[in-house]
């Protein structure tokens, strides 16, 4: 198993579009500073780590005179790259997690594997294009570029809500926990947990 203290993550990742420096602990307490150049994504994040109980520390600047895609799908790039060096093989941990998050009249359910084989199902109506200058239809290519370099099967259903702002932050509040469940420590497990003997 992966020893606790060394289940942390640092890398920095810069593009012609995008610099990003991450940092991720996942033994943490919910201890963010985050700032991204994107302020719905810094609440998003915050959200994700705070309920996780992951520390994050972000710092990022892109070209968002253009518009907001490529600094919220490399944010996800980096998050997923943090989570797999976090994680190492893999070893020890539960590896599925599941979560279900309600936000006054919303509802979302999020389950997740780290399975080694990236897929996402996103089942989310929004009914609003945008949440203030957010373009909604970014929370999936965030998650689409979280699970592709986590390694993570995701998948992420709103079950009811109507709120915009409400779907997009029980949607990430749910990531935290699942993902937090997931990457947990399984006193049962040793190597990694599959029938096959390996992922």
């Amino acid at each position: 198993m992966t020893e606790r203290a060394t289940r942390r993550a640092s890398l920095q990742r810069k593009t012609k579009e995008t610099d990003i420096q991450l940092v991720l602990a996942l033994e943490g307490t919910g201890k963010v500073a985050v700032s991204t150049g994107v302020g719905f994504m810094d609440h998003m994040l915050t959200l994700f780590a705070v309920h996780g109980f992951f520390d994050l520390e972000i710092a990022a600047q892109g070209d968002t005179d253009v518009d907001d895609h490529h600094t919220v799908e490399d944010l996800g790039i980096c998050l997923g790259m943090a989570f797999d060096q976090a994680l190492g093989d893999k070893s020890g941990i539960c590896r599925y997690g599941q979560a279900y998050v309600p936000m006054d009249e919303t509802l979302v359910r999020v389950c997740c594997d780290f399975s080694n084989r990236p897929y996402l199902h996103y089942q989310v109506p929004l009914a609003e294009a945008k949440v203030g200058t957010f373009d909604t239809p970014l929370a999936k290519e965030f998650l689409r570029a979280f699970m592709l370099h986590a390694g993570l099967t995701l998948h992420v259903d709103l079950l009811h809500g109507e709120n915009g702002h409400h779907i997009l932050e029980a949607v990430f509040k749910a990531l935290g926990r699942a993902v937090s469940m997931a990457a947990s420590p399984h006193p049962l497990v040793s190597g990694q947990l599959s029938s096959k003997g390996m992922l």
